[in-house]
């Protein structure tokens, strides 16, 4: 008799603490733009002084200047991967790929005052 007391006090533990962990909040993910800095940022040190600054200029300007997704997303994975502004062909669609070329001459001017002058943005 004890037992079985036992056990069903036992499962009824088990059960409130298995419904309040789904009550729960889930936890945070992280926001895209820090995750972005976080990883950019050890790309620019040594080249700028303020390295984080330029990392959120980049994404605030120049790859906010960026409509298409596809384009956007590639541009963001260049600068995070190799610190410089850069999309490889294979990181976009083919139908896409034509569109590499104006996109960075729609960024240049953002991205040169990102990096040289990031607090003027």
């Amino acid at each position: 008799m004890l037992v079985r007391f036992c056990a069903a006090a036992f499962v009824t533990v088990l059960t409130i603490n298995a419904a309040e962990a789904q009550v729960r909040a889930p936890s945070r993910l992280p926001d895209p733009r820090s995750e972005f800095v976080r990883q950019c940022a050890p790309r620019m040190i040594g080249r700028w002084e303020h390295p984080e600054e330029v990392c959120g200029c980049l994404h605030d300007h120049a790859a906010a200047a960026v409509e298409d997704r596809d384009l956007r997303e590639a541009l963001l994975r260049g600068i995070s991967e190799t610190g410089v502004p850069t999309i490889e062909t294979d990181w976009v669609p083919a139908s896409k790929q034509s569109e590499i070329g104006p996109t960075f001459t729609k960024i240049a001017k953002p991205t040169l005052q990102c990096m040289f002058d990031p607090a003027k943005q």
